[in-house]
């Protein structure tokens, strides 16, 4: 019954005008902050340790924008998933950044999309495709009962998606190495404790992730940190070079480079990021 009530809720936000579908979820937004459930105490915490320099009210403001800003991620998800591609395509109103991403792709060198938890990354994952052969690993979601349209969404825009085993990765490996693309969520907290160390994110170590170190090491490829950020009329995708650091083969380093480079493109717009996340 979530799964199906769901499914009409994302059906009927896909009809709407991208607008009024924002505008609905910053009154979703507002509800989950008065209501001060778990989402709103999480986002307070990280707030409150991410941002020391802020003043409380700062930070209470900060996190108020916030939970608006995850109630609109939540209601234009229809527009993303059931729109066509090129509906969405159309509401990318900027990009930022990619021609080192375009160039290094021409010149038959693979790509790895660093994408945060910041803005829309499906949008961001949807664009990656127009660099080149584009690969994702794909684990399907909680509620089988959405997983014909999450996948489907994720593939229209040309990406391929393989499952998260070692067949898959090893594909993953093969097509960075043959020039492909591919994207990463760099901030999402590893599901084992093999698969992960601990390095200092916004002044706090936070348990990350060593897998785009190790993708990197394998394959190659360069790494780029993207998002799409959520702006009026639709979105802008911004393109960031990492510390070259990233590239190092001492893990500490390279993990260092890499919460540094999700500081760096949160900082841009704070209010986007999924700070009701637990890091």
């Amino acid at each position: 019954m979530k799964a199906r009530f769901a499914l009409l809720l994302l059906r009927i936000a896909s009809w709407l005008p991208l607008s009024v579908s924002r505008a609905l979820g910053r009154g979703l937004g507002t509800v989950m902050w008065w209501l001060g459930g778990t989402p709103r105490r999480v986002t307070e915490r990280n707030i409150l340790l991410a941002f020391p320099e802020l003043s409380p009210d700062e930070q209470r403001a900060l996190a108020k924008r916030s939970l608006k800003s995850t109630g609109e991620l939540a209601a234009e998800m229809g527009f993303v998933w059931y729109r066509p591609w090129s509906a969405v395509r159309e509401r990318i109103v900027e990009i930022v950044g990619d021609e080192p991403v375009r160039e290094a792709v021409a010149a038959g060198r693979g790509a790895i999309m660093l994408g945060p938890h910041l803005g829309n990354w499906e949008v961001a994952g949807l664009f990656i495709a127009e660099w080149g052969d584009s690969l994702a690993l794909y684990e399907p979601p909680h509620m089988r009962e959405l997983e014909h349209v999450v996948r489907a969404a994720r593939e229209r825009s040309g990406t391929k998606l393989v499952p998260t085993d070692a067949r898959g990765l090893a594909t993953l490996v093969r097509t960075l190495r043959r020039g492909g693309v591919t994207g990463i969520l760099p901030d999402q907290v590893p599901p084992i404790i093999e698969s992960g160390e601990n390095s200092v994110f916004m002044g706090i170590p936070c348990f990350t992730q060593t897998f785009a170190n190790k993708l990197l090491q394998r394959s190659g490829a360069a790494a780029y940190f993207g998002f799409a950020e959520r702006v009026p009329g639709g979105w802008r995708i911004v393109i960031m070079a990492p510390d070259e650091a990233l590239y190092s083969d001492d893990l500490d380093q390279s993990l260092a480079a890499l919460n540094d480079g999700v500081e760096a493109c949160l900082r841009r717009c704070p209010e986007q990021y999924q700070w009701e996340y637990k890091r």
